[in-house]
Order: structure tokens, then sequence, then C-alpha cells
């Protein structure tokens, strides 16, 4: 057997996770590919960050939904941010010491107020 480190877009990394170097019991048949290798993955993964957790199965599904949906927030959320920025509806700034912070340009506040009701108006005509 050998220790990989396990990164997931989804959540970053996990964790050492133990991987089988072939022999009996190393095939997971169709549970290794694609998305449902990725929860293989991230449940395994988490009960070798934490040996002694034990819990059922809803209980299980709600920290890998809870963390899933936090990350894809985080990646929205700062792509959001970073077009914002470029767009120059938002300033970002940094004190020492700490993330990125953001605030809204003023200069640009008529600008952004008529954004967000073109979005609105469209948003609007699509329900019609």
């Amino acid at each position: 057997m050998s220790l990989c480190l396990y990164t997931f877009p989804m959540i970053g990394t996990l964790g050492n996770a133990v991987a089988s170097s072939g022999g009996e019991g190393s095939e997971l048949s169709h549970a290794e590919s694609g998305a449902e290798s990725k929860v293989v993955k991230q449940v395994l993964s988490y009960f070798l960050r934490n040996p002694k957790a034990a819990d059922n199965l809803g209980g299980i599904a709600r920290w890998r939904l809870l963390e899933e949906q936090i990350q894809n927030s985080l990646s929205q959320t700062e792509a959001a941010l970073d077009w914002l920025v470029s767009e120059g509806y938002l300033k970002e700034f940094r004190v020492a010491g700490s993330e990125r912070s953001f605030r809204l340009n003023q200069e640009r506040s008529s600008d952004a107020i008529r954004f967000l009701e073109r979005g609105n108006k469209a948003a609007r005509r699509r329900k019609r």
C-alpha cells in the first residue's frame, strides 16, 4: 500500500488516503469512475483524517453536502468578486495580515444601479 494525497476540486485537499497498489479487493467496479469515485475518496479521506469518527448515512451525506455547497459558493463568489473588481464596480483592498477585502467603488455606484436594473428587466421579460 502507498499513501497518496487526494485533492478534490469541490472541497480542496482532504488529507492522506490509502491507495491500494493492486491485489484482491483493490477493485471498486463502477464506483471508482467519475463522480462516484470522487465521493468514495471523499468519504474515505474523511474517515482517515478522523479515525475515531462514526456517523450514519444521513449524517455523512449532510457533511458532504455542506462542504460541497460551501466550496461551490466560495468558488462562485470569488469569480463574481473578481469580475466586479475588473469591471470597476468594487474596489479590492488588503489590510496587512488579512485576506483580500472588497468595497463598493462609490464613483461607479450609478453604473452599478443601472447594471442591476438591466438584469431585473431582462429577468421580468423572460418570466412572461
